[in-house]
């Protein structure tokens, strides 16, 4: 399993968040449901995208209780889409080193 940078972790959280707002539970299962990410994580990543002014909280009940729900921000918007174009340019690249990079022959590695 490949390791989470956190710039493709807020990626990941932008994106969801950009397509309708939502609970930190929720977030986590949309998330879970491609890449492995716990709760302790996710937090952590929340309250500091927050802090950034990329997010803002509201409270909704639910059943007697609160959910905090996340909103993505205009400047949320810009970054994801900075994250978006970014992430397009690494995959092509990554792509060609273990996609389609054709194999080098055992001859052409100095052996004659």
């Amino acid at each position: 399993m490949f390791q989470l940078g956190s710039a493709l972790l807020d990626a990941c959280v932008l994106a969801v968040i950009s397509k309708s707002d939502a609970y930190g539970y929720l977030l986590t299962q949309e998330i879970r449901n491609i890449i492995e990410v716990s709760e302790s994580t996710l937090y952590p990543v929340l309250r500091r995208l927050q802090s950034e002014e990329m997010l803002v909280t509201y409270d909704s009940q639910y059943n007697g209780r609160n959910r905090r729900y996340y909103q993505i921000t205009p400047r949320g918007r810009e970054h994801l889409a900075f994250l978006q174009d970014n992430w397009q340019h690494f995959k092509a690249a990554v792509d060609y080193l273990l996609i389609t990079t054709p194999s080098v022959s055992s001859t052409e590695g100095g052996q004659s």
